[in-house]
């Protein structure tokens, strides 16, 4: 059991829902990542989703899309992510990390030392939007020897034969996307949602955390009355991105939306 499986253990004997950021590495500047990361724990993160700068980054809207190029600027690749977790450590050795992006930085750098150095430097979970896990099979096997979960991505207009192969593949948690399109999209429909959990609570105990279209406190508190976590990305980066010029301003700006959609959850 990893530090994921662990923390929602925990959440279910509290009766509480998951609040899971995220943030791109390196946005606006490398030096600032690890103190955003230990501003969201403050403000009542549960587990924290950091992504990989990548100039193809498809699954997400202009924000995340900004955020990416502001990173790649600086030189931000896939290790300078992993020494960001390793220097996080040093401090919180208890809140899950993720990494969340797309395969081809892993595949530049190699499957098993990727895999080796994040589980060495403290990740918990690994989320690349574009490995399907009918193609999984050769990564699957190699973090979970490293005790990494796999984290998979199922959508609207998943059909259900693929929703089963998708949760029989998936650990930690299951993150499902309530909308149809990129991240930063419109306002996610809690009914909805709750009507496509449904079908998916009978073939997994994962816990079902959703993404897209978190963007305050009254989203969250309405999407955590049905789903056992909620993700929130473009909501955060968009203050990341007007705080550009003062990043060392940032962190209190995360804490204060982050921290709204804590007591809202909690509420």
């Amino acid at each position: 059991m990893n530090r994921i499986d662990q923390r929602f253990a925990s959440l279910k004997e509290q009766g509480r829902r998951a609040l899971i950021p995220y943030i791109t590495a390196g946005d606006p500047a490398p030096q600032y990542t690890v103190g955003y990361m230990h501003a969201l724990v403050r403000a009542g993160a549960d587990v924290i989703e950091l992504g990989v700068p990548f100039s193809d980054p498809m699954a997400d809207g202009p924000v995340i899309q900004k955020a990416c190029e502001r990173a790649l600027q600086h030189g931000v690749r896939l290790s300078d992510l992993i020494e960001m977790v390793r220097e996080f450590r040093r401090d919180d050795a208890e809140t899950p990390v993720v990494l969340m992006g797309y395969l081809n930085p892993v595949e530049r750098m190699g499957l098993e030392p990727f895999a080796d150095a994040a589980k060495d430097a403290g990740i918990d979970g690994v989320l690349l939007v574009d490995m399907p896990p009918e193609e999984a099979d050769l990564m699957g096997p190699v973090l979970k020897e490293r005790g990494l979960a796999s984290i998979f991505l199922v959508a609207p207009t998943t059909p259900r034969a693929r929703a089963a192969t998708i949760c029989a593949h998936g650990e930690g948690y299951l993150y499902y996307v309530s909308l149809k399109g990129v991240t930063g999209g419109a306002s996610v429909d809690a009914a909805d949602v709750a009507d496509h959990l449904a079908p998916l609570r009978e073939m997994t105990e994962l816990p079902l955390c959703v993404g897209f279209g978190i963007r305050d406190g009254a989203s969250a508190a309405e999407v955590g009355r049905v789903a056992d976590g909620v993700i929130v990305g473009s909501a955060l980066v968009s203050r990341i991105a007007e705080n550009a010029a003062r990043p060392e301003a940032v962190a209190a700006e995360l804490e204060a939306v982050l921290g709204d959609m804590r007591q809202a959850l909690d509420a």
